[in-house]
């Protein structure tokens, strides 16, 4: 298949908003690729790289997007293929030693010197990872299930045993017509491969949640790091929410799963560092723990992890994926008879007891709670209306300093914010952040002329404003960042409102924002 024929499909994917238009395009392309190939391109379409990191650095990453590889093609050159991509990928990721800087880039260069500007725009946007013609996983994974004839769901449940979306594309690729259930039925949940955690939409309270689900099991939302546990006998492994092996990290959680009676086990939970007077530690603190190269003895006595488990997925030979929640959790507390492990929790359909257990939540430091169907079944890697998060969030005015151009359905369109707070002792605004989150189309139209009359500056994709537009940002919490100037960032900021009854003047200073920052 020629690369041309997926990005012109990426584009008109990006220029369509109807979720059933993009999934038949994307059908109809999946349909077209060799089996061979079926991995390559449906991992293309999400936005992902086979290799993984390729290992060129963002010097020359930036170079060749700001100065483009001029295309050596005319009507007689060859049209480039997706195989030729997947092949020159694979030699960057497997080159090494003296001079690779160079040879990967090298590399790099030639395979774009073979392609159309748009083709050099998607090749490079692979490699950064900003692929957004607005087909996420679930939207190929529908993709994926037309062109193949097999339900959307059944792959979704494959997709999630197997980790990943093109090994279930290659298994339907490879099955033919008419046995795709069969293949779809070879992916089973295995110890020791990870699963795709299940994912949470948002709800602005428990009164929201109710009505939504109903009587629900409400527990506490820790700000930690997600962790999947799987246990055999005397062998316990550790994975990510990446789904990354972090097993030596963590040998508190290894020994606390291992004293667990079952003898298999997997096990879906939150790991977090507390203080020592039991509070959790923020965020960040918490991930030092899963860091490279850790001195993890005295880590673990610096910072000791406690881990609270919310699911099983596996007890012995039970495989409980397809069951209730509700069954779950009576799985869960008999895996754990003292509940030493188990998250706090309460069953209810009144608010006023959801709301108490969500200030108690508060209280005890943690960042809100869940809220969670009692009949859910555990379909991991979707954003569903069966999990739900509520969550205290803060609010702040700032000014807008810059914003960049969208892509996808947000192409022509001055979307990602750059956020900064007032800074009285030296003058001026320190950015903090960006957010292309909570903008309408209306929003984001009359944003754009609003930036174009104050432009005075560009720099690649960002136009820079006269600091003047205040902006009311809610966000969740405030985090240590040495990436910005004010040595602070906020965390999942989008955007409320404009505050056309603010100057810049009456903006959060960023003494204000420090002041967010946790304690302990």
């Amino acid at each position: 298949m020629q690369l041309s024929q997926l990005v012109e499909t990426s584009r008109r994917v990006a220029a369509t908003r109807s979720r059933l238009e993009k999934v038949a395009l994307l059908a109809d392309l999946i349909r077209l690729l060799p089996p061979r190939l079926v991995g390559v391109g449906v991992a293309y379409l999400t936005g992902e790289l086979p290799q993984g990191r390729l290992g060129i650095g963002y010097a020359v990453l930036h170079e060749l997007r700001a100065t483009p590889t001029a295309p050596n093609v005319d009507a007689a050159t060859e049209p480039l293929q997706l195989a030729d991509v997947d092949r020159t990928f694979a030699a960057i990721k497997d080159t090494s030693g003296a001079g690779s800087v160079e040879r990967r880039a090298g590399l790099l260069r030639a395979l774009l010197s073979r392609a159309t500007a748009a083709e050099q725009d998607l090749v490079l946007r692979l490699i950064i990872g900003e692929v957004r013609h607005g087909a996420l996983e679930g939207v190929v994974a529908d993709a994926v299930a037309r062109a193949f004839s097999v339900e959307a769901a059944a792959v979704r449940r494959a997709m999630m045993l197997a980790g990943t979306l093109p090994a279930v594309a290659v298994a339907l690729a490879h099955a033919g017509p008419g046995n795709g259930a069969g293949a779809l039925g070879q992916f089973q949940l295995q110890l020791f491969q990870s699963v795709q955690p299940m994912l949470a939409d948002t709800a602005l309270d428990a009164d929201a949640a109710l009505e939504r689900l109903g009587q629900a099991a409400f527990e506490y939302k820790l700000d930690g790091a997600r962790v999947q546990v799987h246990k055999d006998g005397g062998t316990v492994e550790v994975f990510s929410r990446q789904q990354n092996r972090v097993t030596v990290a963590v040998p508190e959680i290894v020994e606390r799963v291992a004293a667990l009676p079952a003898r298999r086990l997997v096990l879906d939970g939150e790991a977090i560092a507390l203080s020592s007077n039991g509070r959790p530690l923020p965020f960040q603190t918490t991930m030092r723990r899963f860091g490279r190269r850790l001195d993890v003895p005295r880590l673990r006595a610096e910072l000791p992890l406690a881990v609270s488990f919310f699911d099983v997925l596996r007890i012995d030979d039970d495989t409980l994926i397809d069951r209730p929640l509700s069954d779950r959790w009576q799985a869960l507390a008999a895996a754990d008879p003292d509940g030493a492990l188990l998250v706090p929790r309460l069953v209810t359909g009144d608010g006023d007891a959801a709301d108490a257990f969500f200030a108690r939540a508060i209280a005890d430091g943690h960042e809100g709670v869940m809220a969670k169907g009692l009949q859910s079944l555990y379909s991991a890697g979707r954003r569903g209306q069966e999990w739900l998060k509520i969550k205290s969030a803060h609010t702040l005015d700032l000014v807008v300093l810059a914003a960049e151009w969208g892509s996808g359905r947000r192409q022509g369109w001055l979307s990602n914010l750059h956020l900064g707070a007032r800074d009285p002792e030296n003058g001026g605004f320190l950015m903090l952040g960006k957010t292309f989150k909570g903008m309408t189309d209306q929003i984001l139209r009359w944003q754009t002329e609003a930036f174009l009359s104050r432009e005075i500056g560009r720099d690649g994709m960002a136009v820079y404003v006269r600091p003047e537009l205040v902006v009311e940002i809610a966000f969740n919490d405030v985090q240590v960042s040495p990436q910005y100037p004010g040595g602070v960032a906020l965390r999942f900021a989008r955007l409320k409102r404009y505050r056309d009854d603010k100057t810049a003047a009456d903006a959060n200073t960023i003494a204000e924002v420090r002041a967010l920052l946790p304690s302990g």
